[in-house]
């Protein structure tokens, strides 16, 4: 029997058949040799196939995946965790205060969403609550997202600020929705389908940090069509298994003008006649965007040191 998992809690998966019905199953123990990296074996999205050892639902075999959006593990860094699989699309959600979402933990989830082939979208939330001077950074924020390439949206769960376009664009798709812990994630889907009531917290005052309120990642059905997987909070996006010299292409604005290089090995650093860089000069290319790119460099270079 097939089927697709909706819900792990780390020792026993939920799995939506088929036929409509939920099966509560194990996973058989050579699952857990495929991948010794991978943290878990499997994951929510993936399409498995399940068989009945006396009386209990076990989990014998993962399809192949479309694709995944995978991360460094935060326990392990050697260790890789798939948050989901066979998505339509993934949506980060980000807040520029209460709490702070960084530029640099969005370009970390564009990059591998983009590498693995899952379609992203950006979308800021609790733009209701900010003050003017906010307001104007979170406008260069839209700008520099759009001309790079993305879908930006802005909303606000609270004040039910464009949940009709959120509504729009997750109907029919199976996406996956992720952010730091407070940034609205399941707020918002409480907005697009009160009936889930799924459980919020309120911002800690004295850090002004999210509380975890999702506890497992979880595959939701919605009444109009398509799927909407809420996460945890991710606290960090490790960057795992690029090279340095690919990571140019999967920033789009990058990739529309390094074919001008002078050399096809341009790391977009400090070569002569960079086409990167001379977008950078003229403004086509966002500083921060820029900036952030030579972080994950940097990153790559001082994990390959390590595990060398």
């Amino acid at each position: 029997m097939q089927g697709r998992v909706i819900k792990s809690t780390g020792s026993w998966y939920n799995v939506r058949m088929d036929d409509g019905t939920l099966l509560s199953c194990r996973i058989k123990g050579k699952l857990r040799l495929i991948s010794r990296r991978t943290t878990n074996p499997v994951n929510i999205g993936d399409l498995v196939l399940v068989d009945t050892e006396d009386g209990d639902s076990i989990i014998h075999e993962v399809l192949p995946r479309r694709n995944y959006i995978i991360r460094q593990s935060a326990r392990n860094r050697t260790a890789e965790h798939i948050i989901a699989a066979n998505l339509d699309q993934a949506i980060i959600m980000a807040t520029i205060a209460m709490p702070r979402t960084s530029t640099g933990f969005i370009d970390r989830f564009l990059v591998t969403a983009t590498a693995y082939h899952v379609p992203a979208v950006v979308v800021f939330n609790k733009i209701d609550l900010y003050a003017k001077e906010e307001l104007q950074y979170l406008d260069e924020l839209v700008k520099m997202y759009t001309d790079a390439g993305f879908q930006v949206v802005t909303t606000s769960a609270e004040k039910n600020i464009n949940v009709d376009v959120m509504y729009e664009l997750i109907k029919g798709k199976i996406s996956l929705l992720a952010g730091h812990s407070g940034v609205g994630k399941s707020s918002l889907i409480n907005k697009i389908d009160p009936a889930l009531d799924l459980r919020t917290a309120a911002i800690a005052d004295f850090n002004q940090k999210g509380k975890h309120t999702t506890t497992f990642a979880e595959m939701f059905e919605m009444p109009f069509g398509g799927f909407i997987i809420d996460t945890p909070g991710i606290k960090e996006f490790g960057i795992l298994d690029f090279d340095p010299s690919e990571v140019a292409q999967y920033f789009p604005e990058m990739a529309r003008v390094m074919h001008e290089c002078r050399f096809n090995n341009c790391l977009h650093i400090n070569e002569p006649g960079c086409a990167v860089k001379d977008a950078l000069g003229n403004g086509s290319i966002a500083a921060s965007r820029y900036q952030n790119y030579l972080s994950i460099i940097d990153e790559i270079r001082t994990d390959e040191k390590i595990y060398d």
